[in-house]
């Protein structure tokens, strides 16, 4: 992380860190006069809020271009809200979203709260975060409260909102609810009397409408600052557990390198200005040089960056063994069995090779593993299998591998 805020973190200096990877900052000459306010006001911390709707389980390196975003703040000395929109998520986010998403139930919800409370600190600092639910003030309002504030804003502006205006157009139905939730969102910034509201750059609309509410409410107005979307594994869809193309901040550090060292090399260079805090902005341009030359291997610059996020996570140990076991699967270099053993169940008279490959997730499907084993790209502890009728029985415990980046050490068990 970055360095804790000392007396030569002026504005100037503060700024060039919180611009790092923003998209937008609305607007920067405001930050850049409350952030010196607050260094003649003897450090008086800004008030700094993310909301995030507990509609998952588990969070992800996506979330955590926000997550990473705000203890930047915390290091400056500025005073974070991570805001759990246990009341949003009840309604369903519309954003980018071209049907009516069905909202979660109250147990849903706070379910996925709970685990979203025990993951953030991972990147937090739990003693300068102040944790927050929205259920807080919109438990409390009444029909009539809500009819005052839905108030504030006309159709004719909601339809301003680019997803809204498409889905419009396409005569696609919008619920009144979903009107509600930018207003809601809007709402939150008013209860916490934030001064800077961090969202994706999708979020645009909502967090501007949290200025225009406390405007009205007589607050001084927050600043927005806004964050791209990180790719997924794909390097094309955002990254979202429904997708598949996703990294869980809970994942063994194993899976994270396996995971992180198969995104394309384009796509590194965008992780690296959204996730990393040792790669400096000052180093991409001779790492690429580097790499243009000949000098650096891109898998060296992205394995660097594959334990970085390894060792955030799980401390620099596991991540270092992480990395080792990955070195022994993809490059021979090393022993294999420092990887951890994955137990997979298979039938008391076994399964054949495509079908185990399938089962161990190597393959989405048993024809896709007939295919690599035609290819003669799959591996069992490191000698190329080609017969599709070779059985593996309960007790068999090795290595298996489709190709250079999947692989799995594995135990089969009867089940």
């Amino acid at each position: 992380m970055a360095a804790p805020a000392t007396a030569e973190h002026d504005a100037a200096a503060q700024i060039a860190l919180i611009a790092r990877g923003a998209d937008e900052i609305l607007k920067r000459e405001e930050l850049e006069a409350r952030l010196g306010a607050s260094m003649k006001s003897g450090g008086k911390p800004l008030r700094v809020k993310a909301g995030f709707d507990p509609t998952a389980p588990d969070l992800h390196l996506g979330h955590t271009v926000l997550l990473n975003k705000l203890r930047q703040f915390q290091d400056l000395g500025h005073q974070v809200i991570f805001l759990i929109g246990d009341f949003t998520g009840m309604i369903g986010d519309p954003t980018g979203k071209n049907a009516t998403r069905k909202p979660l139930t109250r147990e849903d919800v706070l379910a996925n709260a709970k685990t979203y409370a025990e993951q953030v600190f991972k990147v937090l600092d739990r003693e300068r975060t102040e944790v927050r639910f929205n259920s807080e003030w919109f438990g409390k309002m009444t029909a009539a409260d809500m009819i005052r504030l839905a108030g504030q804003h006309t159709v004719a502006r909601m339809l301003e909102r680019d997803d809204f205006a498409k889905r419009y157009a396409a005569q696609q139905s919008i619920a009144i609810h979903e009107f509600l939730y930018p207003l809601v969102q809007g709402y939150d910034s008013v209860a916490l009397e934030a001064d800077v509201e961090l969202g994706g750059t999708d979020q645009k609309f909502n967090l501007l409408m949290g200025r225009g509410l406390q405007e009205h409410y007589g607050q001084k107005p927050q600043i927005v600052l806004t964050m791209p979307l990180l790719e997924g594994l794909d390097g094309v869809q955002k990254m979202s557990k429904s997708l598949g193309n996703y990294i869980g901040i809970d994942e063994p550090a194993i899976d994270m390198v396996t995971k992180a060292m198969k995104i394309g090399d384009e796509l590194m260079w965008r992780w690296i200005e959204l996730l990393s805090f040792e790669i400096t902005l000052e180093e991409v341009p001779g790492l690429k040089r580097d790499i243009a030359t000949g000098a650096l291997n891109p898998r060296d610059l992205k394995l660097r960056l594959a334990r970085e996020l390894a060792a955030r996570f799980h401390g620099a140990e596991a991540a270092d063994l992480a990395v080792a076991g990955w070195n022994a699967a993809v490059r021979g270099e090393g022993d294999t069995s420092q990887l951890p053993l994955q137990d997979v169940a298979v039938p008391a008279e076994g399964l054949r090779i495509a079908a185990l490959l399938t089962a161990a997730g190597l393959t989405p499907s048993n024809s896709e593993a007939n295919r690599k084993l035609k290819e003669r790209a799959v591996k069992v502890d490191g000698e190329v299998v080609e017969d599709a009728q070779r059985v593996f029985a309960p007790g068999f415990e090795g290595m298996l591998a489709v190709g250079k980046r999947n692989f799995a050490r594995v135990r089969l068990v009867a089940g």
